[in-house]
């Protein structure tokens, strides 16, 4: 009777299994078909390889249910066929492995570090459905592999601890850097891990022995938890119209005990290794002595904020092989926004780039507020998705000539990660290191509706990619020169019907990096007090955002079309009807009304400009810092 196998990896190394796709794909199973499919047209030949890895000495083989999925199988027309499929890859692994081995159910990732339309939900649905199966059948194990990111591993992890107890190994493919795609050092994904309920942490695919050797070295030493390895055999090279792997059977069983140094406990490949390499890595281990788990080191414990704000929580330590030196502060020398508005009113005023090549109107508006003194321009990207001048360029310009910091909206919309990065890049040369991450209104909506959506990141993923910007580590994890030193906003809507859910929404951006938070314009006084009260355990500053009403149309077309604003019945009812200079001053007395209110709760102000009407927050921006030194000559006469 085999041991449970959990006691199994404490008292040695297992002998895992290799590849199963590259391997069939050397006896004429072509690329592109579903694999997992012949568990019912073939399944004598998946039995086959499974026998073929047992013989070789493996110890525990996983079933053949990498991608049978409902997202994968679709692909093929198979959705159908999840549970089938699922349940007939374990009966055939079962039948083979007799008593010889253990049994891993195969959970492979979907995403697979793509942007794949396919939602939270949807992966929770996918992944109890194929796990589900997997354990009714009676696997030993649950083995997640080929994950790039955390949060995506967190969620399938998730599903499994919610179903059942039994033992999971969790892989990453990573490259030599060692982080995964959503920017979280190995040590602390795997610390994150293991707080929630995984028994075995590793690396598979990706590269070969090599590169998760190099990986591993980063760790500083074993670690006192059980790891996996299951790397290919080299990279795979295109030779005579076939993909070949160059890692030898020899070297495969050279790396084994290397790994068997580190903690490793299961040991097998992945793609281009066969029951030859296999075989190597059970000769090489045959007799092999582990050490206790306990005298290795213990992984990191994970930080609260990590850990409980969810699936899009980020990471937010220094890169060890990031360089010391930082980057230039950029060309304003005061101090940053979030410092300002600890100890003073502070405003922030939107003016919108232009939608053609003339910027006269832009530059006088933003002379006109750099005169009224405000602290920040901050200039969208694209809102709305309606296409306008670059608002690096235009920042750029404001920085330059008038001396005046500007704020920079950056959308997840318009931009693939390499543009956001370059984008980044550009803006920390320009001495530009204040931005707001947004998620961006989608293309179908704008004036461009045929214009794709990239949105490669969600607005978390954009800020905590940012702040990594700041550690001096790249978007793909490798070390730069240099560290950035950008201070990230993100948005808030509290105009919802729950304003406790929002306010949850924003508690994981804050987890993700952010260093301030600028609203959606409100209209009412008494959400402005509510907002206060919601937010007041948060510890970084809220500018509340206020856009004076250029006219009953105006003012209807904001409450009726633009997501995220939402305008009182009263307010509705003073705009009605007016327009021209008299809609203008009825939307600056309204707006004075609000700051009455939001300056007796928050330093932030954040005005928005309508129709480049710049005079309007001029005389909002002046109104702010009267009543500010009439509020503070008040406090010191009492």
């Amino acid at each position: 009777m085999r041991l449970d196998l959990r006691k199994r990896w404490e008292d040695g190394v297992l002998v895992g299994d290799g590849a199963m796709g590259t391997y069939m794909y050397k006896f004429g199973f072509p690329v592109g078909i579903a694999y997992e499919e012949l568990n019912l047209l073939q399944p004598e030949v998946i039995g086959d390889v499974h026998r073929q890895y047992i013989d070789a000495g493996a110890e525990l083989i996983e079933t053949n249910s990498f991608s049978a999925n409902y997202y994968k199988l679709s692909k093929f027309g198979l959705e159908a066929q999840v549970e089938e499929i699922n349940r007939a890859a374990v009966r055939i692994a079962r039948q083979a492995a007799g008593e010889d081995a253990y049994v891993a159910g195969a959970v492979g990732s979907i995403r697979g570090g793509r942007r794949v339309s396919v939602t939270d939900q949807e992966l929770n649905q996918y992944y109890e459905q194929q796990i589900a199966v997997l354990l009714a059948e009676g696997v030993d194990a649950l083995l997640f592999e080929t994950f790039y990111d955390l949060s995506e591993m967190r969620l399938a992890l998730g599903r499994a601890r919610q179903l059942s107890d039994i033992p999971t190994i969790c892989q990453f493919a990573v490259d030599q850097v060692g982080r995964t795609l959503d920017g979280y050092e190995i040590s602390e994904a795997f610390a994150i891990l293991q707080n929630e309920g995984a028994d075995v942490l590793g690396f598979n695919c990706h590269s070969g022995p090599k590169g998760i050797m190099s990986v591993m070295s980063g760790l500083d030493g074993p670690l006192n938890v059980p790891l996996s390895v299951f790397p290919n055999a080299g990279l795979a090279d295109y030779v005579d119209g076939e993909y070949v792997y160059g890692a030898t059977p020899e070297y495969f069983g050279e790396s084994a005990r290397s790994f068997a140094d580190l903690g490793v406990r299961l040991i097998g490949g992945c793609c281009g290794t066969t029951p030859e390499h296999i075989a190597a890595t059970a000769q090489a281990l045959k007799g092999y002595r582990a050490k206790p788990l306990q005298e290795g080191k213990p992984l990191p414990k994970p930080r609260e904020s990590v850990v409980l704000s969810g699936s899009n929580s980020g990471p937010s330590t220094a890169s060890g092989n990031a360089a010391d030196t930082t980057s230039h502060q950029g060309l304003n020398s005061n101090p940053p926004i979030t410092e300002l508005v600890k100890e003073r009113h502070t405003v922030i005023v939107e003016l919108d780039p232009p939608r053609d090549l003339d910027i006269g109107k832009f530059m006088e508006g933003a002379a006109a507020l750099k005169e009224a003194g405000v602290d920040a321009l901050t200039l969208a990207d694209n809102s709305l998705a309606v296409t306008r001048m670059s608002n690096m360029a235009l920042g750029h310009l404001v920085q330059l000539q008038l001396g005046l910091r500007p704020l920079i909206h950056i959308a997840c919309r318009d931009r693939n990660l390499i543009g956001t990065q370059s984008h980044m890049m550009g803006f920390d040369a320009l001495g530009i290191d204040h931005v707001l991450a947004v998620t961006g209104d989608p293309a179908r909506f704008g004036d461009l509706p045929g214009a794709s959506s990239v949105y490669d990141t969600t607005s978390f993923e954009i800020i905590r990619m940012i702040k990594q910007l700041n550690e001096g580590v790249a978007f793909s994890g490798k070390p730069l020169k240099q560290k950035a030193k950008f201070v990230v906003g993100a948005a808030f809507n509290p105009n919802v019907k729950h304003l406790h859910k929002a306010v949850e929404r924003l508690e994981k951006k804050i987890a993700s990096g952010a260093d301030y938070i600028m609203t959606q314009p409100v209209y009412d006084p008494e959400l402005i007090v509510a907002i206060k009260k919601a937010t007041a355990h948060l510890d970084i500053p809220i500018f509340i955002g206020i856009m004076p009403l250029a006219s009953g149309k105006n003012a209807e077309y904001l409450h009726n079309e633009v997501p995220g604003i939402q305008l009182s019945d009263e307010v509705r009812k003073r705009m009605e009807g007016l327009q021209g200079p008299e809609g203008r001053a009825m939307g600056v007395e309204i707006a004075k009304e609000l700051l009455d209110t939001a300056m007796e709760h928050f330093n932030g102000i954040y005005l928005m400009t309508p129709f480049m009407f710049y005079e309007m927050n001029v005389a909002l921006t002046n109104y702010v810092y009267e009543k500010s030194k009439q509020m503070a000559g008040h406090l010191s006469r009492s």
